[in-house]
């Protein structure tokens, strides 16, 4: 079958889809990375909330994680999206500004995603916080360090040590799920693919085509983490088993 295809289908110029792809890429890796950044904020702000927040904090977090951990994915994208577009609808209404509305794909689809990974995230925090040593912040209490100071030089740089390989899989999570965004019409990976698929009648070999700029972006994203990871235990002693 693929010796029958004239490859030039993938060519940069104006008779092939290569360059639209490499864009729809690019905009895959920007909408997985805003949303990954916002999954790790908000899981930073979830695991110092249950760690460190009183009882109501606690709560909250807990309600939080267990919402959006419990709802499917395309179900939170399609409330940002749609609902967001009537909501904005309304809100414009209501101020006498004039129509249409919209709602931004791209925004949309990485606020739905950043606050699914922010509910994941947050456990890989807070698991990396507990396996710090507890003689270690003991330590730090007894030499009079202050609380600012003992999460900046001791939570800090252990705990993400620890949480590296969670972070990764985390994004390696964000970028499978970006693919949800198509949804919106934004025009990402998934979104082009069907676009070329539809046009051509090449079902099967754009999607194929997908499936590898998935693969290439997910091996080299773990590539990089591995090469931080390994740069973030340098002059760590190595536990053998």
């Amino acid at each position: 079958m693929l010796m029958n295809i004239d490859w030039q289908i993938l060519g940069f110029g104006d008779e092939g889809w290569g360059g639209v792809l490499l864009n729809a890429a690019a905009v895959t890796v920007s909408v997985s990375l805003c949303a990954w950044l916002l999954g790790a904020m908000l899981g930073s702000v979830l695991c110092w909330m249950q760690i460190a927040g009183s009882r109501w904090q606690q709560r909250l977090a807990a309600g939080y994680i267990t919402l959006f951990r419990g709802v499917p994915e395309l179900l939170v994208i399609y409330l940002f999206y749609f609902g967001g577009r009537q909501v904005v609808s309304t809100m414009g209404t209501a101020l006498g500004l004039q129509g249409p509305f919209d709602v931004n794909g791209f925004v949309a689809g990485a606020i739905a995603i950043g606050l699914i990974s922010g509910a994941y995230q947050s456990g890989v925090f807070r698991g990396a916080f507990y396996a710090i040593p507890g003689g270690t912040l003991e330590a730090a209490t007894v030499t009079g360090m202050g609380r600012l100071m003992m999460f900046r030089r001791i939570i800090v740089p252990q705990a993400l040590r620890t949480a590296l390989p969670g972070m990764g899989n985390q994004w390696q999570s964000v970028i499978k799920e970006s693919a949800l965004v198509s949804v919106t019409g934004l025009v990402e990976t998934m979104n082009q693919v069907s676009t070329a698929a539809n046009s051509t009648q090449m079902s099967f070999f754009f999607y194929s085509v997908g499936a590898v700029i998935y693969l290439i972006i997910t091996t080299c994203s773990d590539m990089v983490f591995r090469y931080v990871e390994k740069f973030a235990m340098r002059g760590q002693q190595r536990v053998k088993g």
